[in-house]
């Protein structure tokens, strides 16, 4: 059980961290930086629905079966991520032309991506009670949807009146909350054993909605044969990459 917090949390640490490249990305030519999000989008997309179905959901069918709970779990989660962001009308922020032009709108976005970041920091503890190989495919998955995300979050603080640096540590602060959310899973999971199917089921259920609700539709915002193929291609490598993990 050392072994899982010990993963777990350098996991959530280096997930954390990626809220710094912000300040790196945003420096970068508005379109260009523009088509590396969209990129990054199209990959993010399909390492979550690869991570959902190819690590996940089958791990925790292997162990206790594809049941009503393991599905109802699944809903749960995708439910759960949709009432958050119908509570605080709030959505993930991949792009940089976010609606976002005053403070008050730009504090609900970070205690938004707060709240977020708690889900994130559950689903990776979750995916280490299965196997430290789940555990890092899942780490994977979440720290390359975190990186449009972060930069864009970013940008909402910066266009919401933040200097560089408060925009930074802010962004960074609610980052911490994956540790408060890895933590959580640890915990739950010590002191009652059996919750760890609805966790991961949950956890499957968290990245199906990000993927299907969140990164799918961005993508269809950008038209073109040219990008089209590009994001195709990336989608597909994203689930390419959660299938090689399987092996390695």
């Amino acid at each position: 059980m050392l072994n899982i917090w010990l993963y777990t949390l350098i996991s959530v640490l280096v997930v954390s961290l990626i809220s710094l490249l912000g300040v790196v990305f945003i420096s970068l030519e508005l379109e260009r930086l523009k088509s590396l999000m969209a990129l990054l989008v199209s990959f993010s997309a399909g390492a979550l629905f690869g991570d959902a179905f190819l690590h996940l959901i089958p791990e925790i069918a292997d162990e206790h079966g594809f049941g009503l709970q393991v599905s109802l779990s699944i809903l749960v989660g995708i439910v759960t991520l949709f009432m958050v962001e119908k509570i605080i009308h709030w959505h993930h922020c991949h792009h940089l032309d976010c609606n976002v032009d005053d403070r008050p709108i730009a504090m609900m976005n970070l205690i938004g991506d707060f709240l977020h970041n708690i889900i994130d920091g559950l689903v990776i503890g979750a995916s280490y009670l299965i196997s430290i190989p789940v555990g890092i495919a899942t780490t994977v998955a979440v720290a390359i949807h975190e990186i449009p995300q972060e930069i864009g979050d970013y940008g909402v603080l910066i266009h919401g009146g933040f200097s560089k640096k408060k925009a930074l540590f802010f962004n960074f602060f609610s980052a911490l909350g994956a540790v408060v959310g890895a933590v959580l899973a640890l915990l739950l999971s010590s002191s009652m054993a059996s919750i760890n199917v609805y966790l991961i089921s949950f956890s499957a259920g968290i990245f199906i909605y990000i993927a299907g609700s969140d990164l799918i539709p961005e993508l269809h915002k950008r038209t073109g044969l040219r990008v089209s193929i590009e994001q195709l291609l990336l989608f597909v490598a994203g689930i390419a990459i959660m299938y090689w993990m399987l092996f390695v």
